[in-house]
């Protein structure tokens, strides 16, 4: 298609909280930035599924009107030394919400930070113990 604009969408999901962020290709120019506390009352539902769906469904509406038609995806969780490897439950919905919004999607990618033997793990000389 000649007359596709492409755009990243930059999904933070933890198990507290679903960030989604629409940027250019650059990354420098902010199309639509949504969470999970921005569609919900509660604190706690932040991180849910159904949180992310609606906070997709509202970035992809404002995306769409800036005239994205193809999304680029990369997925980040917490991460670091101490943080969770593998995104929330918010992740996969967001996901799924974007490409049945019509888009077409690019890549998805894992850009979590692992970590490089930098910082001691906590937990103390035997670990964490029940």
């Amino acid at each position: 298609m000649k007359n596709e604009h492409w755009a990243i969408v930059h999904i933070y999901s933890s198990y507290n909280n679903t960030i989604l962020h629409i940027t250019d290709m650059t990354g420098s120019e902010s199309i639509a930035r949504f969470s999970g506390g921005n569609v919900v009352k509660t604190d706690r539902l932040e991180g849910s599924a159904t949180a992310a769906m609606f906070a997709a469904r509202k970035a992809a509406d404002k995306a769409r009107d800036a005239g994205v038609t193809s999304l680029h995806i990369k997925v980040r969780a917490k991460g670091g030394h101490n943080g969770p490897k593998n995104p929330g439950p918010g992740a996969q919905a967001a996901i799924r919400t974007l490409s049945r919004m019509g888009f077409r999607i690019g890549f998805i990618e894992d850009v979590t930070p692992l970590p490089h033997d930098g910082c001691r793990q906590k937990g103390g000389r035997r670990g964490r113990r029940p």
